[in-house]
């Protein structure tokens, strides 16, 4: 899918779902990792990422449409947007948008670095790098070492 196809996309289903005109615009960002897609306050577009689509198909593409519509939608009409606004909630339950979108790698996939304690032997698994000046084993206190870097 291409960009022109998922800005059909998405005014189709603004207009089926949610009876109101996508007038922006929606595109694939490349850069997103973490989530499913967002919506841009100061220019009022959606971008959506596209592992999400490779990874889970076109369903999970309209939920993340859907659900980031609902941001879109309110906004424009000045009610509440953010996740935690009562009117976010209930039209999201309206037009069946999820809260989150499915994750691409699980964090044993994403991380990239294992520390091991000199104390008790227990690992821990990291996506960033930690200061192992600061940071201490949870179970026992002990310090911790950088044992293997992944990536």
């Amino acid at each position: 899918m291409d960009n022109i196809k998922l800005q059909k996309l998405t005014e189709s289903i603004s207009e089926s779902d949610f009876g109101l005109s996508f007038k922006h615009t929606a595109y694939f960002n490349p850069r997103l990792r973490t989530t499913g897609g967002r919506y841009l306050l100061g220019s009022h577009d959606i971008e959506i990422n596209p592992k999400q689509f490779e990874k889970f198909g076109e369903t999970a593409l309209i939920d993340i449409i859907k659900h980031e519509l609902c941001h879109y939608h309110l906004h424009i009409q000045r009610k509440g947007y953010k996740h935690k606004d009562a009117d976010f909630k209930k039209l999201s339950q309206k037009v069946g948008a999820p809260r989150f979108c499915a994750a691409i790698e699980n964090y044993e996939e994403r991380a990239n670095y294992i520390y091991k304690c000199l104390g008790c032997g227990e690992t821990f698994e990291r996506i960033r790098k930690v200061n192992t000046r600061k940071m201490v084993c949870g179970k026992c206190k002990g310090k911790l070492h950088l044992h293997k870097h992944i990536k």
